[in-house]
């Protein structure tokens, strides 16, 4: 139990745990996981609690700091402010051994949460938005990816890659475990009014979730959004072009301009998902084949040269283009679709020279 000031209910909770513990009869340690200014720390004692105090602040390296010194077969956890009900434990040793799962988490959007336990914007909104955003990214196929009261077999929490110090530590866990393909199972569970003064802040700790999730996984921040506007901004330059007539409306410069800004920022958002993919180490990493092909087979020469090539492209239709204005003595010039077409080229082109070289020089050939 991760505690931070909560001498109203470390006692309760130390308690509930006794009595599950009691029911399964199996050598068992309960561990604080201290940072508390109050008597938490002397109530754990005195019921005979392990009490470790972290090196550092955080609710993330609070389990992290006392996972190193368990011992045990099984850990199980939860919050030590009466919210969990730890005389649940055997029904999660139960589903864990029955199902051979790797985790199993008490769910308490499944269960029923008391009057009072959980405020409506977390009930109905928060936790249920990021619950889908995880299910989404990770394939963890989770009802309350946020619950924090689980069991694991220490064997998969040893190949769990855990490094938050903060809330988002609750994410993590199951980024992790999705990302890896452990099977979580769950049961519902009732979720209880805390006692004691409550430490989380809906939105920055709601954020704090969110851009953790988004940044461990580029293929859905980057990749995908690059992949949808530059396919659009194609679509759009192409029936401009063509002069082709969709519902009765023609697509005239104004499309072609707009089709030429989405083309640019989706290639440029897709290579930000490349970049992301080589230079960090996320939980999911990219799998649509564009990504995927271009971080493990797309060398320097093939990117500098195909880059080259389409900037030729643009640059000669540009020439042209220059070469008319000269010859006309410098007039007024008419900027065709195929002319905008042409300087799209030549931007897209800039880029895939220079991103080859970039990620050249960050993978060190």
């Amino acid at each position: 139990m991760p505690t931070l000031n909560e001498e109203e209910g470390v006692g309760e909770c130390i308690d509930r745990a006794k009595t599950a513990i009691a029911e399964l009869g199996v050598p068992t340690e309960i561990i604080l996981s201290d940072s508390s200014t109050d008597r938490t720390p002397e109530i754990g004692r005195e019921m005979g609690t392990i009490v470790v105090e972290p090196d550092a602040p955080g609710y993330g390296y609070a389990y992290r700091y006392a996972f190193e010194r368990a011992r045990g077969e099984y850990i199980v956890i939860g919050d030590a402010d009466t919210t969990y009900d730890f005389e649940a434990i055997p029904e999660l040793l139960a589903r864990l051994e029955r199902t051979d799962a790797d985790m199993v988490m008490g769910s308490r959007l499944d269960g029923e949460i008391t009057p009072g336990a959980m405020p409506a914007l977390h009930q109905y909104v928060g936790n249920p938005l990021l619950t889908k955003f995880l299910n989404v990214f990770y394939g963890a196929g989770v009802s309350d990816a946020h619950s924090g009261f689980r069991i694991i077999r220490t064997d998969s929490l040893e190949h769990l890659d855990l490094q938050t110090d903060g809330m988002e530590f609750a994410s993590e866990m199951i980024m992790e475990a999705g990302a890896q393909d452990m099977t979580i199972e769950e049961v519902p569970i009732t979720y209880h009014e805390r006692e004691g003064e409550a430490t989380l802040e809906s939105f920055r700790d709601g954020w704090r979730h969110v851009r953790f999730m988004l940044v461990n996984a580029p293929g859905y921040l980057f990749s995908a959004p690059g992949l949808v506007l530059g396919v659009l901004g194609v679509v759009v330059m192409g029936l401009a072009l063509s002069g082709l007539s969709v519902g009765g409306v023609t697509f005239g410069v104004h499309s072609m301009i707009a089709g030429s800004l989405l083309t640019i920022v989706g290639y440029q958002i897709g290579t930000l998902g490349i970049f992301a993919a080589v230079t960090s180490d996320p939980i999911q990493k990219p799998e649509d084949p564009i990504t995927m092909w271009a971080t493990d087979s797309l060398s320097l020469e093939h990117g500098a040269t195909a880059g080259t090539i389409i900037f030729a492209v643009g640059s000669i239709y540009v020439g042209v283009l220059l070469s008319q204005w000269v010859s006309g003595g410098f007039g007024s010039v008419l900027f065709t679709m195929g002319a905008l077409a042409a300087f799209t080229a030549i931007v897209i082109g800039l880029q895939t020279v220079f991103s080859a070289f970039y990620l050249s020089a960050i993978n060190g050939e």
